[in-house]
Formats: C-alpha cells, structure tokens, sequence
C-alpha cells in the first residue's frame, strides 16, 4: 500500500469524482427508462394536448420502444462498466491485491442502492412527471446511440433467426384493448373500479368484437301486426303492446312488408276521426301501410358497433335481423346496444316479472333459457364460456348434444344445470347452481 501522500493525490480526486458523476448518470439511465416505460400513453397524450411538450416528446419517443430501450441499456452499462472499472484501479491503489473485493462490495452497495432503486422508485411513483422531464436528453441520446443500437439491434435478430425466432419489431404484445381490460379487472379486484364503471367499459369495448346476432331479440318472441286485420284491431293491440315500433306482415310472418310506429298510428287514426263528418266509421278503408315505414333490415353478422352507427346515420332506432339466405331471424333496437354498456334499461311500461334472472331462497339462479351467457356472466360475476353458443339454453344443448327434456339434470364448467321448463324444443327455463 502507498504511503497516505502519494494516494490521496489528484488523480485520486479526479477517479473519484468521476466515480461520482458515472453513478449520478447511471441513476439517471435507470430513471429514464422506468419512467418512459411505466408512463401511461394515455395520460401523456392529454398532458400533451394541453401543451406540455415534455410530454408531447416522452410519447414521440415511446412510439419506439425498442429503440428506446437499447439506447437506454447501452448508455446504463457503459458508465456502471466505467465506473466499476474505475473503482477497482481506484480501491486496488489503496488496498492493494484485496481491492477487487472492496470494489465489488462498495460498487454493488452504490449501484444497487442510488443508481437502481431510488431513481427507480421515484420514477414508478412519478412517471408522467419524470418522463416528461427526461424526455429531451434522452431524445438526444437515442439519435447519438441509433446507429450502434440498429447494429446490435440487427446482430441479435440474426441470432434469434438461427434458433428458429422470428422478432418481429411492429408486433405489440398486449393489445390497447387487452391492457384496458386488464387494468380494469385488477383495479376491481382492489377495489378502486366499481364493477359497473368496469363492465360499462369492457361493454363499449366489446361492441366492435360482437354482432347483432348475440343480442337481437329472436322471431319466435316478436310482436307483430297482421295486415288485413281491420284498424279498430291494429289500434286495440298497438294500445296493449309494450312497444312503440311493431312490424307488419303479409300472409306469413316472415313476409314483413312495414314498420309501424304507434304515434304515426295515432295521429293518423286521429286525423281520420276529427275529419269524419258523418255518422259512418271514419276509420273505413284505413290501410295501414300508408302510414308504416319501410323494414330496414341488416345482416346477421353485424358488428354492434356498426350497427350503433348506421343507427345513428339514418335516424332510426329499429332493424330487423336477416341471415345469409334473407330469412327473419330477429330484430335490434339502439336500446339493446346501449344495454350491453350500461345494463338493463327499465321505463313504466317494463314488468318486473320479465326478470330474466332471479334468485331463489335456496340460493339457486332461476334463468331464463333465452338469457345471454354475456349478460348472466356480468349479472353473477360467472365466467361461463360463450364461443359455442350466445344463451344459456344454448349452452346447455350445445354441452348434453341434445335437446334435454324438463328435469334432466347436467354438470359442467362447475355448475349444476337442472332443465325446469320446456316448450316444445325449447329449454325455456333453468336451475343453476355453482357446484
């Protein structure tokens, strides 16, 4: 070891400060590239809007990330490589041939403690904050480290292509709507999203991925008028039905030839009667189709989020389904959109005892076969599959292979099915219970 006069020199001051100055830079490497990768793009993107250019430069660079993040790493290694070289000639000059243990002891305490996880910790807690700030020196680091960081870039794909890998640089591995969901999900399961904010969300997400098939109301459950009954008739069940709009057939109900809507109806019926002088019936001759509008109809395999739209165009909130052979399958209203966001949407005219899911005493689920797996999942907080079918009556023929018969009993996916009300071949009523 030197005497204490010969150490303690200006080299030993210069070695250490920049000792010093490569941890204060590996620090904020390692800050740089928590914060950049944590930030959410969405609350960047509204710092951004409002003028932040900070902000606006953290997004410009995160488009890239992988670019980002090898120039972030290679300028990381450098100073803690640097430094820990350093330290070692630095602490070897002192302690002689036992320096290399003291630089391996003192640089692992520095680099783990100051230059990883302080700047790191305060880079998770403050990262829109933090990455806007580090954005401009960092941009200039990624355009003075791109040519090396594209060689190396281009080195490991090679090798990757030798083991059969095939990296592909625009793929994302998490969808936009895969990282909503999830932030979702998790924020429920700790409390801080309500589950109606959450399935409210996921509902307007899903509308694109789901059509109107899963949701239409189907032909068997569809009220209709009959053209050739007389008005007093067409007036007497428009009065009685629950609905605005009904269709009307000729001959057949697949045959639908108008849309009736009931204030049209009525103030054609009163027009008719307050132009009546006679003493005969006014509403003589009254054909209804002079007042019905034309069927809108739309394919089966309609996204719900075209449909939302295409209603919104034409100023209709009415259609009626058709498969690929132009035969009725059902009909869809703007309502039936808009409950798949915001859940079941009751009025006066809504009887309570069209519940399609109640609970009995015993604890079992009373459904009703025609309910969607979709809306009893979201209504149990279940997660029963529906790839192979959109009902729960569909599910149960889909899983027995057959059409069970009242009282048939079945167990799958951790639930119990009991089969307690047929019609004709339809399941319409059943008894679940998780097993």
């Amino acid at each position: 070891m030197d005497d204490g006069s010969s150490v303690y020199d200006l080299a030993f001051w210069v070695t250490s400060g920049a000792i010093l100055l490569l941890l204060v830079c590996s620090a904020f490497f390692s800050g740089s590239e928590t914060a950049l990768t944590a930030a959410s793009r969405g609350k960047l993107r509204a710092q951004a809007d409002k003028g932040n250019t900070g902000a606006a430069r953290a997004l410009t660079i995160t488009e890239d990330n992988e670019r980002l993040i090898g120039s972030v790493l290679l300028g990381n290694n450098v100073v803690n490589i640097l430094a820990t070289s350093l330290a070692t000639a630095l602490l070897t000059r002192l302690f002689g041939e036992s320096g290399v243990a003291v630089a391996t002891l003192v640089m692992t305490a520095l680099v783990l403690i100051f230059a990883e996880v302080l700047p790191k910790t305060y880079a998770i807690t403050n990262a829109e904050t933090a990455a806007a700030r580090v954005s401009r020196p960092i941009q200039i680091i990624v355009l003075l480290f791109s040519p090396l960081v594209y060689a190396v870039r281009a080195l490991v794909r090679g090798v990757l292509r030798v083991f059969g890998v095939n990296a592909d640089p625009d793929s994302q591995i998490l969808a936009v709507r895969e990282e909503i969901a999830g932030a979702l999900n998790l924020g429920h399961s700790e409390g801080v999203v309500q589950k109606e904010d959450r399935d409210r969300i996921l509902g307007a997400l899903d509308l694109g991925e789901r059509t109107v098939e899963e949701i239409m109301l189907h032909r068997s459950k569809i009220e209709m008028i009959d053209v050739t009954i007389p008005p007093d008739e067409v007036l007497e069940q428009c009065l009685k039905s629950p609905h605005t709009r009904l269709p009307i057939f000729r001959g057949t109900p697949e045959e639908i030839v108008g849309v009736i809507h009931a204030k049209d109806l009525l103030r054609a019926m009163f027009a008719r009667r307050r132009a009546s002088t006679g003493t005969g019936d006014p509403f003589a001759g009254f054909n209804i189709l002079d007042v019905a509008m034309k069927p809108y109809f739309i394919p089966e395999t309609t996204t719900l989020d075209d449909q939302m739209r295409q209603f919104l165009r034409r100023h209709t909130h009415f259609a009626l389904v058709v498969d690929e052979y132009g035969a009725l399958q059902g009909l869809i209203t703007l309502e039936d959109i808009l409950e798949e966001i915001v859940g079941q949407i009751t009025d006066e005219f809504d009887v309570d005892d069209d519940n399609p899911l109640r609970r009995a005493e015993n604890g079992d689920y009373l459904v009703e076969g025609a309910m969607t797996i979709r809306d009893l999942n979201r209504a149990t907080e279940w997660s029963l599959p529906d790839e192979e079918a959109n009902t729960i009556a569909g599910l149960v023929i889909h899983e027995a292979q057959t059409i069970p018969t009242q009282g048939q009993v079945f167990s799958f996916h951790g639930f119990r099915f009991e089969v307690t009300q047929r019609k004709d071949n339809r399941i319409t009523r059943l008894k679940i219970r998780p097993l």
